[in-house]
């Protein structure tokens, strides 16, 4: 073997050496739109060594993953499975399947992550229209059904809770509206999945995605993915390959189904963390999941109503994952965030896009729906509002 002299090119060239103390990761009480604490169960079953991405255990866990997303989404899609990226990548990755070169796209924005969908849309060619509300309101399905009327497109998207105002958007007759339309369907469950009644088949829903680490209470980076047989009809009848090769789902399937054909190294740990989340969740139960979570909602909204904060949004749209707060006059939002984090180790998140500044974003979302959570935030909160008066 060739010894290394001071003047080889593959000479190390650089005298500093890092040398860094062994990771510490703090203690935080996470109750802001995302991520959530994980379930300390969710945290074992990611804890282990990893196995291979053919390994005959491995394929039977990812069957055990499809199977408990489709109780979880109340779907029988046979094309569902868990995108190896974040929620984003699995927002793309509708997009991306469902939008050919000059589809027509109407996308109903009433929050930041509308606007996120359409930008996705017009990379993907989609000849892009949209419909606003105000952003702390929902659609009704007259005013959406108009649309439909108006722009005739192939593909809806509309988020079903938008993480960045705390509005749940009711969905039902929607999906009706949009077949009869020719349409397909896109929802956006990133801060429902796991916490609030969803029933895509009953719905109509043709696409849905969701993430890993809100709801279901576990790490970020593996999130789900559904595609109805209609929108499988417009995958296999597409004239163009799909413009995102890592995220296509004629491809993905193979690897999620027979043929178990190679496509990528699959994120084998946060695989075994995120089909133990779903095994809580199913071990729960739906019913008892949603009710859960709304007991717990309302618990929150009462103990903010008694230090004399109000919620952005009314009752009958509220998110029992996500609730936004208005910032009483004369109070620095980010200060208080600082605060909380700095001196209670407790993280809240602060407004986006047209309520930056204006809100507070609080999540009580899977793990983290308990009673003590909220009594731990409304004790450190009121305290920090009566440091920062």
């Amino acid at each position: 073997m060739a010894s290394i002299t001071p003047t080889s090119p593959n000479t190390i060239r650089s005298t500093h050496r890092p040398t860094l103390k062994p990771l510490v990761v703090p203690e935080r009480l996470l109750l802001g739109p995302g991520p959530s604490n994980a379930d300390p169960q969710v945290i074992a079953a990611m804890d282990q060594q990893p196995i291979g991405h053919f390994d005959p255990d491995y394929l039977v866990m990812m069957d055990e993953v499809q199977e408990l997303l489709r109780y979880a989404w109340q779907t029988d899609n046979a094309l569902t499975y868990a995108i190896a990226g974040t929620g984003s990548a699995a927002m793309e990755a509708t997009l991306a399947n469902a939008i050919e070169p000059g589809d027509r796209v109407l996308v109903a924005v009433k929050g930041y992550f509308g606007h996120r969908l359409v930008a996705m849309a017009e990379r993907y060619g989609g000849a892009v229209q949209t419909i606003h509300k105000p952003w702390g309101e929902a659609f009704t399905l007259a005013e959406l059904t108009a649309a439909l009327d108006t722009y005739q497109p192939a593909v809806l998207a509309i988020v079903h809770a938008e993480t960045s105002t705390g509005v749940r958007q009711p969905l039902e007759g929607l999906g009706a509206a949009c077949r009869a339309h020719g349409c397909l369907l896109i929802v956006d469950t990133v801060t429902s999945l796991g916490g609030l009644p969803i029933f895509l088949d009953d719905w109509q829903v043709d696409l849905a995605y969701s993430c890993s680490q809100k709801g279901l209470s576990c790490a970020p980076g593996i999130s789900p993915f559904t595609m109805s047989p209609r929108a499988v009809e417009k995958l296999e009848r597409r004239s163009h390959p799909v413009a995102n090769w890592y995220l296509d789902a004629t491809l993905l399937r193979q690897y999620w189904g027979p043929p178990r054909v190679y496509h990528h190294t699959a994120p084998v740990n946060l695989t075994y963390a995120l089909r133990e989340a779903l095994r809580l969740l199913a071990e729960e139960g739906l019913a008892a999941r949603w009710q859960r979570h709304q007991k717990n909602a309302e618990y929150l909204w009462a103990g903010l109503a008694d230090l004399g904060l109000t919620c952005h949004v009314s009752e009958a749209l509220r998110l029992p994952t996500l609730t936004t707060v208005r910032v009483p006059d004369g109070v620095d939002a980010k200060a208080v965030i600082r605060k909380l984090l700095a001196d209670y180790n407790l993280e809240i998140g602060g407004g986006l896009g047209d309520l930056a500044g204006k809100v507070w974003r609080i999540g009580l979302m899977g793990y983290n729906s308990q009673p003590q959570n909220v009594d731990t935030l409304i004790k450190a909160l009121g305290e920090v509002l009566r440091a920062v008066a």
